[in-house]
């Protein structure tokens, strides 16, 4: 495990505590970039199928190493996005909303989330608008934060409220660049988040900072190398290496970020977030 950059005095960090999660993951082995449906993915650009497995099981042995449990979907051929498993669906207290999502390349891709999902005995519920699960939702402790404007239809959001029976903030992303909520937004802790302000809406901006005043705000620099598409276990934060005022900030707020290479599944426009879903069953008693 490799931590970027140095660790500021103790005694100027809060403490933080790790709290052990589940996640679901895709192996990349059918990735490559043979359309575009987002900024990033330029298919004349040669993709190396063999790093991009390498990067992703290093991201999976980064997770273990944390003590934290990862389950694995089988791939389909054909389906070269599906390593974005944050995308197949959004799961609350073991309930599942499934994707549903905008462009026919990934459409299939639900199918196999659902079925994966529906063999294991959770309670699915198929998506009757379009979403795209976990790359425009994110949980936090008292809401969950809705992205839409590129790929979520903001009617998914008022069917995700009825499902899941938690409160939901629809945000609007304005640059294209940030496509997903979970490329411009990540969850820290139970209400502590990072973002980046530019890739939303005045409205939303202004929504942002009334709910998390003393959220952590990107740089450009950080948002371009895909820095908040970030993965939190309450403590251990995984995220681009190269994301520099990211990593100083989350140091001095008492996490402990993890710096990782996904540059292969960069080319397609994700990175550790979007290759994880996150399985949140309800609390044992």
């Amino acid at each position: 495990m490799t931590l970027t950059t140095s660790t500021p005095a103790r005694a100027q960090r809060p403490a933080r505590t790790a709290r052990p999660r589940r996640y679901l993951m895709c192996p990349p082995v059918h990735f490559d970039v043979c359309y575009s449906i987002n900024p990033w993915m330029e298919p004349e650009k040669p993709t190396d199928g063999r790093l991009a497995v390498v990067q992703w099981e290093r991201l999976i042995n980064l997770f273990l190493g944390l003590g934290h449990q990862v389950e694995q979907i089988h791939p389909v051929p054909g389906l070269p996005d599906m390593v974005f498993a944050a995308n197949g669906a959004t799961v609350v207290d073991g309930k599942v909303l499934s994707a549903r999502f905008r462009y026919p390349q990934r459409v299939d891709e639900a199918d196999a989330y659902i079925n994966w999902f529906r063999e294991r005995g959770y309670q699915v519920h198929e998506a009757e608008h379009i979403n795209e699960g976990e790359g425009d939702y994110l949980v936090t402790g008292s809401r969950i934060l809705a992205g839409t404007g590129f790929r979520t239809d903001p009617l998914s959001h008022d069917e995700a409220e009825r499902f899941f029976g938690r409160p939901v903030q629809s945000l609007t992303l304005v640059d294209p660049r940030f496509y997903h909520l979970d490329t411009a937004l990540a969850v820290l802790d139970y209400d502590e988040i990072m973002y980046y302000p530019k890739a939303f809406s005045a409205a939303s901006q202004a929504v942002l900072r009334e709910l998390y005043p003393d959220a952590i705000l990107a740089t450009d620099s950080d948002a371009e190398v895909f820095g908040l598409n970030a993965v939190s276990d309450g403590r251990h934060v995984l995220l681009a290496s190269q994301a520099s005022n990211l990593i100083d900030e989350l140091w001095s707020r008492g996490f402990v970020p993890i710096g990782v290479d996904l540059s292969e599944l960069l080319k397609s426009g994700g990175s550790a977030k979007c290759c994880t879903l996150e399985l949140r069953e309800l609390p044992a008693r």
